[in-house]
């Protein structure tokens, strides 16, 4: 009977040991200035804690206790931030190299980017995703459009409810718009969207136009391409009336707007041959990759049709029509549409927040459309955007204050994706061994 006795005993401790869960990794950022980004401010030397990847604690550092066994982040002097999110993303599909897509997911992450909207739907991006939740390979936080719709996709009203219910079954997160669509089947892919619960993002049919876009409940437009068509605004000036009109009825519809300012000043030719073969982080991307863009552009700047006058009024009317946009309360999201010409992943952050500047946006109306406006849009999937209690633990620890100079953003002490502090050192030893695979 004791014997009995003592091996209960025995298997009752095993079975509690085996019980108790691995405890979840504790950071401290301690003495840091957080920027919250749900409001314009700094808050002044903080504790902020994270646990395995939930911010759980956000305080003055003299009332916030640092649990035991913490690792502890000196944020003396320097600037605790929300990640920053790309929502026009081209991520790699499945016929890409393998070490290519991981180099891509670096690239985003060392340049302080933990969230991705993938517009260039694959299936192979499903699987992706599935690895970088899983911690497999370390990457931003992926949200995905599914293969787009487009006149060459879906022709018949019919094909677009099964288009979207068979996408919403896959477990993509939105659907994709591309030009072509009737209006006949955007209708039948918009009212099935909204009965099957998915959004529907992109562009703007020509058929469709944007008043009736908006109608039906298209979220985010991106490009600003729709919005120069029905301004009619490709070179001519902008009729003001209008333009507060459009800028009321996007407002009113809650819609979104990705601009990607800095890829359209290349795609309209804008931009010389010998300014973009400059770009230093073009060393981050395979050479052949580079070559295209370059044969791309070069064959751009020799075409006979090309006006490089139009093209820079163009884009002075894209410039207005942002900052329009974002003054009038329209929710912008920052995007850069990369990997695309030019647009380095990560690296093209620093390009499109340049050209936003020169719209006259401001550096916290810049800073939120990357951070805040991105978690309000994505928050029936989850909470982040925000340096608060509760929220995905994204950040970006920095020497200096981006709301005073944006070019701080350069200037890393490290980026925390999902929980997993990733320090400077590290982020440049990755980016020195990209650089030296792709070297020409």
């Amino acid at each position: 009977m004791k014997i009995c006795s003592v091996v209960g005993l025995l298997l009752w401790g095993v079975l509690a040991c085996r019980a108790q869960p691995t405890p979840e990794p504790i950071t401290a950022f301690v003495h840091v200035n957080v920027l919250p980004m749900d409001r314009d401010t700094v808050l002044r030397n903080q504790t902020v804690l994270v646990r395995g990847t939930r911010i759980v604690a956000v305080g003055p550092a003299a009332s916030v206790e640092i649990p035991e066994g913490a690792r502890q982040i000196d944020g003396t002097g320097r600037y605790l931030m929300p990640g920053l999110a790309e929502m026009h993303g081209h991520v790699p599909g499945g016929n890409a190299p393998a070490q290519y897509v991981e180099d891509v997911m670096w690239l985003y992450v060392a340049n302080g980017v933990t969230t991705v909207r993938g517009m260039l739907g694959d299936p192979a991006q499903l699987d992706l995703r599935t690895r970088i939740n899983r911690g497999e390979l370390v990457g931003p936080t992926l949200y995905l459009a599914g293969p787009p719709f487009s006149g060459n996709s879906v022709t018949l009203p019919a094909q677009a409810v099964e288009m979207v219910r068979r996408q919403k079954a896959e477990g993509w997160d939105l659907l994709k718009v591309l030009p072509g669509l009737s209006r006949e089947v955007y209708d039948a892919m918009a009212r099935t969207a909204h009965e099957v619960g998915i959004r529907f993002a992109g562009h703007v049919p020509e058929a469709v136009g944007l008043r009736h876009a908006l109608e039906m409940g298209q979220e985010t437009f991106d490009h600003l391409d729709g919005f120069i068509a029905y301004l009619d605004a490709f070179d001519r000036p902008i009729d003001e009336a209008r333009l507060q009109e459009i800028v009321r009825l996007t407002r009113e519809a809650q819609a979104w707007v990705v601009p990607t300012m800095a890829l359209w000043e290349v795609l309209m030719g804008v931009l010389d041959l010998e300014t973009v073969q400059a770009y230093d982080e073009l060393r981050y991307m395979p050479p052949e990759i580079v070559e295209r863009w370059i044969e791309a552009h070069r064959r751009r700047l020799a075409d006979p049709q090309l006006d490089r006058e139009a093209a820079r009024r163009h884009i002075a009317n894209r410039m207005r029509l942002l900052k329009a946009l974002a003054d009038g309360g329209v929710g912008i999201l920052f995007g850069t549409d990369s990997p695309q010409q030019f647009s380095v992943p990560g690296f093209s952050v620093y390009r499109e927040i340049e050209r936003m500047e020169a719209a006259g946006l401001t550096p916290y109306q810049i800073l939120r459309a990357a951070t805040y406006n991105v978690g309000r849009y994505f928050q029936r999937h989850d909470s982040f955007g925000v340096v608060g209690i509760g929220h995905r633990a994204d950040l970006i620890l920095l020497e200096g204050n981006p709301l005073e100079d944006l070019n701080h953003l350069k200037q890393k002490v490290g980026v925390m994706v999902r929980g997993r502090w990733v320090p400077a050192s590290e982020l440049r030893a990755k980016l020195d061994e990209i650089a030296a695979r792709y070297a020409r």
